[in-house]
């Protein structure tokens, strides 16, 4: 196919945060700077799970970033090439938050086995929602991805 009908799929300008799947750019950025500064703000008693936590929320964070104002911007006219770099983007942070939000619940299931004093509680509580805000990150970057391979594939 040309490249000026694979790039007329991908919006550009304020037309982005008008249409689906890429209105759900607000969402994950959103959810990820949330377990950003939920994670953040605990303590961090094991470093290498809360790490990749941290690692995961900044980078896809930037990424989702990055990628909304490219968009606005309408850096990708002229080139089909954007339509499969949506679509790596969304599959890694798919994956990448996935793995995350897992971890995320295992660390705070065993800290809740290990916490009684009340300090401890509200910790335990910051980790309750950053494993929320974590699955519903993972939720949104899922439905962005299956909708671009979508796009991906009529175009």
């Amino acid at each position: 196919m040309s490249s000026a009908t694979s790039t007329t799929s991908l919006p550009s300008g304020l037309d982005v945060l008008t249409t689906f799947p890429d209105v759900l750019f607000i969402p994950e950025i959103t959810f990820g700077g949330l377990v950003w500064i939920l994670v953040a703000s605990s303590k961090v008693p094991l470093p290498i799970l809360q790490g990749w936590v941290m690692f995961v929320s900044v980078f896809c964070f930037i990424m989702s970033t990055t990628l909304l104002c490219l968009y606005i911007f309408g850096v990708h006219r002229g080139s089909s090439s954007w339509i499969a770099l949506d679509v790596i983007c969304q599959e890694t942070a798919a994956l990448f938050y996935l793995s995350a939000a897992v971890l995320e619940a295992a660390f705070t299931y065993g800290a809740s086995l290990l916490s009684v004093d009340p300090l401890g509680r509200t910790i335990y509580q910051e980790n309750i929602a950053a494993v929320v805000f974590a699955f519903l990150a993972t939720l949104m970057y899922v439905i962005h991805k299956i909708c671009s391979l979508l796009r991906w594939k009529s175009s």
